[in-house]
């Protein structure tokens, strides 16, 4: 009898959680650990900071979903992995034992590392997370009664680029919406060397197809920026040459902003020697596992994963549901091996299949590998992308609600895009 604990309930942990029990034998017990008693839909996020979508629309409750499945949870932050001692200390004064440990806790949000960045404390919003971006939501209504400057974007050492454009896109949808566009210029501030790399190198035409989008809705944009400080109404900018010399500086008068952060190892696995990088994002090789430790095991945002190159301003790269539910299947699998006295040979496919939403249309893109050189490499745009992403939010919703963990992050996406050709020449 072995007993797995998967440390995390987002995107990674729920998946994780799910496979693993198929995979375990019937006396294997599973834990899930979370700081947040609701699985909630991150892709969503932006519609909820808008008003399009309730907070309570896009969440799952956690406790009687896995408790159907015979998955045991635990309502509490995790203060300090201790490998060493296959345990974990909580906030609950609780210490957890474990046989193997799934790390799927995601990002801690380094709005700290730039003065006046982020919603508590600082003078920009966040959609990282539904509580964020519920309270974005009220002050983008308090905005919209006294419309002025807007800027939107993703800060240096941001690995997650896809969400500031759907984020910005869908803000000027709605305020065309609302009549007042007119009213409000834009400005698309982010790290990236061009519009559209998305911490990839660009996925097909996604420079060509984001560029075309922002000039037509009247957003301006500043690339290979850093965000020096943030103040009240004022963003602090630096354009950045490629001699890594300050090409230009900005002062961004704003009445609403919304900036990504770079992400970090959560506090609980910083520090922990063999376990983690400088960052404090989870070392792993091709099957997930960690190197050192070999009976634990990491998937999703929490994954260290380099660049896919070096830039003055740092970029790093993002970890995609379609990506990340393949790290869930290829662990699930390597740790049923372990315990049946068989080496780990799964490896996750690290492929990105995205459908980015911008109100009233949007672009998709599939990635394969998802750093390159690719064997897939294609891009498209269309008001479909806006359609199946809606039908993707209510199917992948229904299936998390009723405890299914099958892959059908990767069917559901393929066959809704109708593109399972592409799929067959990966």
């Amino acid at each position: 009898m072995a007993h797995i604990v998967v440390l995390g309930a987002g995107l990674g942990g729920t998946l994780m959680a799910l496979e693993m029990r198929k995979e375990a034998r019937k006396t294997d017990s599973v834990t899930v650990i979370s700081d947040y008693p609701t699985f909630h839909f991150t892709p969503s996020n932006p519609w909820v900071a808008t008003g399009w979508r309730t907070p309570d629309a896009i969440k799952v409750e956690l406790a009687p979903m896995l408790s159907k499945k015979k998955i045991d949870f635990i309502h509490s932050a995790a203060t300090k992995v201790r490998p060493a001692d296959n345990a974990i200390d909580l906030a609950n004064g609780e210490t957890v034992s474990y046989d193997y440990l799934v790390i799927a806790t995601g990002p801690d949000l380094a709005f700290d590392e730039i003065e006046g960045l982020g919603p508590q404390g600082g003078f920009t919003q966040s959609i990282c997370h539904v509580d964020h971006a519920a309270d974005a939501k009220e002050k983008w209504e308090e905005f919209c009664a006294n419309p002025g400057p807007i800027v939107v974007g993703a800060v240096q050492g941001a690995s997650c680029y896809g969400p500031a454009y759907e984020y910005a896109l869908i803000l000027d949808t709605d305020l065309r919406r609302r009549k007042i566009r007119d009213k409000v210029p834009m400005t698309f501030v982010t790290a990236e060397p061009y519009v559209g790399h998305l911490g990839l190198d660009g996925v097909g035409d996604t420079k060509g197809l984001l560029e075309s989008e922002l000039r037509n809705r009247h957003i301006r944009w500043l690339t290979s920026s850093r965000v020096k400080s943030v103040e009240d109404g004022v963003m602090h900018v630096e354009e950045v040459a490629e001699d890594g010399s300050v090409k230009q500086a900005h002062d961004l008068d704003f009445k609403f902003a919304m900036m990504l952060p770079a992400f970090r190892g959560i506090g609980a696995l910083q520090g922990v020697e063999g376990l983690v990088n400088p960052r404090g994002f989870v070392l792993a090789d091709k099957t997930q596992r960690n190197p050192n430790h070999g009976n634990v095991f990491s998937i999703g945002v929490c994954v260290a994963i380099p660049p896919v190159a070096n830039y003055p301003v740092p970029v790093g790269v993002p970890k995609t549901g379609f990506m990340i539910e393949s790290m869930a299947h290829a662990a699930a699998k390597n740790i049923r091996s372990l315990m049946d006295g068989e080496e780990p040979r799964h490896e996750a496919t690290w492929n990105a299949v995205c459908i980015a939403d911008f109100g009233d249309g949007g672009v998709a893109f599939v990635a394969m590998p998802q750093i390159p050189p690719r064997n897939v490499n294609w891009s498209a745009e269309g008001g479909w992308v806006h359609l199946a992403k809606v039908a993707f939010e209510k199917y992948f919703l229904g299936k998390i609600r009723r405890g299914v963990g099958e892959p059908f992050y990767e069917r559901a996406v393929f066959d809704m895009l109708g593109i399972t050709k592409l799929k067959e020449k990966a």
